[in-house]
């Protein structure tokens, strides 16, 4: 049986990854002159590339909320974190946040999942004598 607080601050971590992605997602839609600047000065993406890198935001965040796909999702999020962090780090800008997001995503996944904490579990009891 899980654990009703395991189960809750997963879907609390959960909503917050998804939060960070979707506001993220949504200022690429959105486009303001600020996130187009920084998008392709700073980071040297062309600037008809914020659509699509947007629809893939809200698509592995949504993916990763519904629990038939939260794996998946987790899975993706993780490889667009990936090159979120190396663009970063490619332009000497801070790497953190996202990798806080990456992990964030799989310790909310852990929680909410007895399933995966049952295949990689942090403690597993020692065999009998």
């Amino acid at each position: 049986m899980q654990p009703k607080a395991l189960t809750i601050i997963g879907w609390i971590l959960t909503a917050l990854v998804t939060a960070f992605m979707a506001f993220s997602a949504i200022m690429k839609f959105i486009n303001p002159p600020e996130v187009t600047k920084s998008f392709v000065e700073q980071f040297g993406y062309p600037a008809n590339t914020l659509l699509p890198i947007g629809i893939a935001e809200i698509a592995c965040a949504l993916l990763f909320l519904f629990p038939r796909t939260a794996v998946l999702g987790a899975i993706l999020l993780t490889g667009y974190l990936g090159g979120a962090i190396a663009t970063h780090v490619r332009v000497g800008d801070p790497f953190i946040p996202p990798a806080i997001v990456g992990v964030a995503a799989w310790l909310a996944l852990y929680l909410r999942e007895p399933r995966l904490r049952a295949l990689a579990p942090i403690h597993k009891p020692l065999p009998k004598p």
